[in-house]
């Protein structure tokens, strides 16, 4: 028999510590009313996406794709989703990725190269973090929202001597605050110090802009703008689309080592999102019911000194991790999937719940949840 190995103290030690700040994660099954989920157009559970799923197998599209893109990975499924995507959008180019941290991780530490410089919102995902830790360009932070702030970075450092292009990494819709990016100064900015400009619109796409193409619609197809769609949000499925110039998705088949040296995403969701698409497209009528209840949830939580966002992501700030985590058991308790955010995914002293508006629910389900806030806070 092997030699029985004793884990070194650290493991436990941190998971400890993580238990006395309230800071220990657990997974848990989902229960009770939906208040958590980015299916914000109820999509991931839809009749039509099931539909598409079973008529993609029955014309015998593969589960799995058995390979990378560059080997044998490559389908007629994720080319054509691809086609569909880049007119969909308005982008020259898209490339499909598993996921939307995959995806995220891979354009910051692709394409920003070593004479360049990062410029990112001090909100933007962690996706975007790790990408930029293995990015061999420099990275800078600016205030959250200030383009000013950017600018001021950009000066510095080609004062300083910088040469290649700043890249400014917003995103048009903050997953935890709910407050929009001013994406016209960031555009202008890009456009007046030669910058390229990462959009990310995980939360906007599906809900905001002309057929749910997104808050920054307008700016798709600039040889200055790549823009990130994901597709396990509002789209109610999995994965994420890249949406660039033609020549840069060419550099990152050629030099991504994550899209390299990763199994292509299955051939059936390629399928599904081509029908997720399709239906966003049309959905102008599930985007007015959203935004009813948006209103909705807004005139609710107006009462309790809460400031409503205006849009699906609601934040009620709580400050202590502790006190946050207490509530949304509370919550829980009542039957509102409703879950409590602490640092490090926000910053510290800003623990919160996220209450995230979608069509699963409802006027009646808004207004209880109101009311059992109100008796919590």
């Amino acid at each position: 028999m092997g030699r029985c190995v004793t884990l070194p103290d650290f493991y436990r030690d941190d998971l400890r510590k993580l238990e006395q700040a309230s800071r220990r994660r657990t997974l848990a099954p989902r229960s009770g009313r939906d208040f958590s989920s980015n299916d914000y157009l109820g999509l991931a559970r839809s009749e039509q996406l099931r539909e598409a799923a079973i008529a993609a197998l029955r014309r015998g599209v593969d589960l799995g794709s058995g390979g990378s893109r560059l080997l044998r990975g490559n389908t007629t499924e994720h080319e054509t989703l691809e086609a569909e995507a880049a007119r969909f959008f308005g982008s020259e180019a898209a490339l499909f990725l598993a996921t939307g941290f995959a995806a995220n991780s891979l354009l910051f530490a692709t394409l920003p190269q070593p004479d360049d410089l990062i410029l990112y919102d001090a909100l933007v995902h962690a996706s975007a973090h790790e990408g930029m830790r293995l990015s061999r360009a420099p990275g800078e932070s600016f205030a959250h929202n200030d383009a000013s702030a950017a600018e001021d970075a950009i000066r510095r450092w080609r004062r300083a001597g910088g040469t290649g292009p700043p890249w400014i990494a917003i995103e048009t819709l903050y997953s935890m605050d709910g407050d929009r990016a001013p994406i016209v100064d960031f555009a202008a900015l890009a456009e007046r110090m030669d910058a390229m400009l990462l959009v990310d619109e995980a939360h906007a796409v599906g809900v905001h802009g002309p057929e749910g193409r997104g808050l920054a619609a307008a700016l798709h197809g600039r040889e200055n703008v790549v823009g990130l769609a994901t597709c396990g949000k509002a789209l109610g499925c999995e994965g994420a689309l890249i949406l660039l110039p033609a020549n840069l998705r060419d550099f990152i088949v050629n030099r991504g080592r994550s899209f390299i040296f990763s199994t292509a995403p299955s051939p059936l969701m390629a399928a599904i999102v081509r029908e997720s698409l399709a239906i966003i497209e049309q959905a102008d009528d599930r985007r007015a019911r959203l935004q009813a209840l948006v209103v909705r949830a807004s005139r609710a939580v107006a009462p309790l000194g809460i400031a409503p966002s205006g849009n699906q992501v609601q934040p009620v700030p709580i400050g202590d991790d502790a006190r946050a985590m207490e509530i949304a058991a509370a919550l829980q308790a009542r039957g509102f999937d409703v879950r409590g955010i602490r640092p490090p995914t926000v910053p510290d002293g800003t623990a919160r719940l996220r209450v995230s508006i979608t069509l699963n629910t409802d006027d009646q389900a808004i207004d209880e949840l109101a009311t059992a806030l109100g008796e919590l806070l």
